[in-house]
């Protein structure tokens, strides 16, 4: 394990937070709040530490597909430690384990939250609870990628380990440059989403917030009523079209940009994924008639909702804790599903499950015709054995991990319902479940170690899962370092 370059990479990690506090510092600056000082401290000690620990290069550079998963997951909980700091500090989440589940949410673009009172939080803090979605949305490590320099090599397993899906690709010839580009795109599509929404009325702070929510696929908001506060279907029908923008796969933003109409638009992920949506929101739509005034109001309902859930954004207009259970088990089921792979989504990821049903398919094919020769393809390529077989393993790991969750969280003796709901919610980055964590609800009914399981929960699912085995794993840490490069390219690629 090459430590020192650990080291040097979240030192890097720590001045990037420091610099990023600076905004909510001023946004409480010029509110004139005495949270000023709740910032300064923090953004102090993560300066230092990034000086220390970032301020020479070290002289081995190699970084193995282990340290990756271990500087992704370092970077993470450490960000969120340091990022719980101001809500401690002033006050207005006195407990430092509610502090850190509600940064833990925020990074990793959840949404669950353990307040009870939102609107009486202070300006600055509220941005900052926000703007942690914006950050966390697109990944840390991808905006260090962005904005310092780094080879390729170190850049990929990096990457690999932080952006979600079954693979990762490059944009362009040098990974830093696909960094930016996704980036730019990001920021881009943001900034549409803030103009539109103060076109529409909003105030300017308020659509910030939103669109850090929505662009992170995150969902915190400014109220307790979530959107539903604002009682305006122009902004419903905007955020619910954006979360679901910002849930395609930003790899097709791209080919649109450079006119591969086709190949973007025909995308198989990107048509799975429109096809799953119409299906829920027309399903829902009737099925919640009933209870709305018309069926354009039933329609919008569901819309939102759907897109909401499926890109685990976690916003909410409606209460659909109170909807028909076959309205609420379509929403449950797309919480698993989540949206496209290489987007701001949590979840399984479409790409997953199409791969998943294909692979179905071939072995049901062989069992009929043994001897017949199987490929499984997808996007119209041929997938390498190693890509299917990642797909069972990641399922297979995901469905032990829930379970072990689900019975550790139970120890609150809480309902089936709402523990069940909370650990999907949370390891698929949504936001609200059902029950006493539902859109309406929140977390704060959770002891301690429950709070400290979800935390753990929301950072496996962002980060898919291995990386945080990795981190707790014994075997990482107290194996011994090899120094022939006949081990070291055995271990990982060398960078």
């Amino acid at each position: 394990m090459n430590y020192r370059m650990i080291g040097y990479v979240l030192g890097r990690i720590f001045l990037i937070e420091a610099a990023l506090m600076l905004l909510p510092l001023a946004v409480a600056v010029i509110y004139g709040e005495d949270t000023v000082s709740s910032f300064l401290f923090p953004i102090v000690l993560l300066a230092a530490l990034g000086v220390l620990l970032g301020l020479r290069v070290p002289r081995d550079k190699a970084i193995f597909a282990r340290e990756g998963f271990v500087v992704v997951a370092l970077a993470w909980v450490l960000m969120s430690l340091f990022g719980a700091m101001p809500f401690t500090l002033a006050g207005e989440i006195p407990s430092y384990v509610d502090a850190f589940f509600e940064t833990v949410s925020g990074f990793t673009t959840t949404g669950a939250s353990i307040l009870v009172d939102v609107e009486a939080m202070s300006k600055g803090l509220l941005f900052w609870r926000s703007f942690t979605h914006w950050v966390g949305g697109m990944g840390v490590l991808v905006f260090a990628m962005a904005v310092l320099p780094m080879s390729d090599g170190r850049a990929m397993h990096l990457m690999r380990a932080e952006v979600p899906g079954p693979s990762v690709g490059k944009l362009s010839s040098k990974l830093r440059d696909t960094a930016k580009i996704l980036y730019s795109i990001y920021l881009v599509m943001t900034v549409v989403e803030v103009i539109l929404l103060v076109a529409g009325g909003m105030p300017l702070y308020d659509a910030l917030i939103n669109s850090f929510g929505s662009a992170g696929t995150g969902g915190f908001s400014v109220k307790a009523l979530s959107i539903g506060a604002y009682n305006s279907p122009y902004a419903e029908i905007v955020i619910g079209i954006f979360m679901m923008l910002f849930g395609i796969n930003f790899n097709l933003y791209y080919l649109l940009l450079l006119r591969r109409f086709k190949e973007a638009l025909l995308s198989e992920e990107l048509l799975t994924y429109l096809g799953i949506i119409a299906a829920s929101t027309i399903a829902i739509s009737f099925n919640i008639l009933h209870t709305c005034s018309n069926f354009a109001q039933a329609l919008r309902y569901a819309f939102f909702q759907v897109s909401s859930v499926i890109t685990t954004t976690g916003f909410a207009t409606a209460d659909f804790n109170l909807w028909p259970t076959f309205s609420k088990t379509i929403l449950v089921t797309l919480m698993f599903f989540g949206a496209c792979a290489g987007s701001t989504g949590g979840g399984i990821k479409i790409a997953r499950l199409v791969i998943m049903f294909k692979a179905s398919l071939q072995d049901l094919q062989r069992m009929c015709h043994p001897h017949a020769i199987t490929t499984v393809r997808f996007e119209n390529k041929p997938l390498e054995e190693k890509t299917v077989r990642g797909v069972h393993v990641f399922l297979t790991i995901y469905i032990m991990v829930f379970a072990v969750s689900v019975l550790l969280v139970s120890l609150d003796q809480l309902d089936l319902v709402t523990n069940f709901t909370a650990v999907a919610s949370c390891l698929n980055n949504i936001g609200p479940g059902l029950e006493i964590v539902g859109p309406m609800g929140n977390f704060s009914s959770f002891s301690d170690p429950v709070k400290l399981v979800l935390s753990f929960d929301m950072l496996a699912g962002r980060l898919e899962i291995f990386p945080m085995l990795v981190l707790f794993s014994p075997s990482v840490w107290l194996g011994k370092r090899r120094t022939s490069n006949h081990h070291q390219f055995r271990q990982g690629r060398r960078i």
